[in-house]
């Protein structure tokens, strides 16, 4: 079950920008994705709040599977560390723009992603960016001393909207705790420019997601998913299992 989210439409830009090849991230982006990871809020009660927002729109269709398997992979990781509230949201269409129920059993929220398919339309990133807006000023279940959400995750291809008004959002995510964690497939140059500052300024970070990199991101969003719902415990415990993705982490937390 999922409602639509649809505040005030945004100015769009020009329609999305194709071509190129797509490029993993650099070393540095996995630096900074890391810092930015180990300055998260250590809940450690199995109550922590995840936004995953996801570009449905057509361009997207052939990735589609692996930002599943990625998101599939995340939850799995998290179900020993007492579970990661999580909420998904996405677009597509025209002005089609929604947000699931907070779940926390990983097979729910697989079921929801698989039952969306791919639409042709623009952007809608700044639906996105308020809704999480209004979901952290909202007070967690388990701890109404908290907000609910802990960071968000995006994972698209494309930016068509004003990019100051987004950022203006960013800013907003920031004074709330909320850091960006912005995942670009493909290589669009207006995309990467506003991801990066949209990170920048909600104090997360950018990540190209290429051919080739699916594995090493999940095993970055595998070890954000556990420190959110378990804290350090959980990592090294992780760790001692031989996660990679936990190590990183780990060193950053220091």
């Amino acid at each position: 079950m999922s409602r639509d989210i649809t505040p005030k439409q945004t100015a769009a830009t020009p329609d999305k920008k194709s071509g190129g090849t797509p490029a993993v991230s650099s070393s540095s982006d996995i630096s900074q994705f890391l810092q930015a990871a180990s300055k998260l809020k250590n809940r450690g009660d199995g109550a922590g709040g995840l936004i995953f927002a996801l570009d449905a729109t057509m361009s997207r269709g052939h990735t589609r599977d692996e930002a599943q398997k990625i998101q599939a992979e995340m939850f799995n990781a998290v179900e020993d560390t007492g579970g990661l509230d999580v909420q998904l949201v996405y677009f597509r269409g025209y002005g089609e723009c929604r947000a699931s129920k907070w779940v926390t059993r990983p097979a729910a929220l697989r079921d929801l992603m698989t039952g969306i398919d791919t639409r042709g339309g623009q952007t809608q990133i700044g639906k996105v960016l308020s809704h999480a807006v209004k979901e952290s000023g909202k007070k967690s279940p388990q701890n109404p001393d908290r907000s609910r959400v802990d960071a968000l995750v995006f994972v698209g291809d494309a930016m068509e909207e004003n990019a100051d008004e987004l950022c203006h959002r960013a800013g907003q995510l920031k004074l709330l705790g909320v850091p960006c964690f912005m995942f670009q497939e493909g290589h669009d140059g207006d995309a990467e420019r506003t991801f990066r500052e949209i990170a920048r300024l909600s104090g997360g970070a950018f990540m190209r997601f290429g051919p080739g990199s699916a594995a090493r991101l999940a095993d970055l969003l595998k070890a954000v998913a556990r420190f959110v719902s378990g804290g350090r415990a959980a990592l090294e415990d992780a760790r001692a299992k031989g996660d990679k993705g936990a190590q990183a982490l780990l060193e950053q937390l220091k």
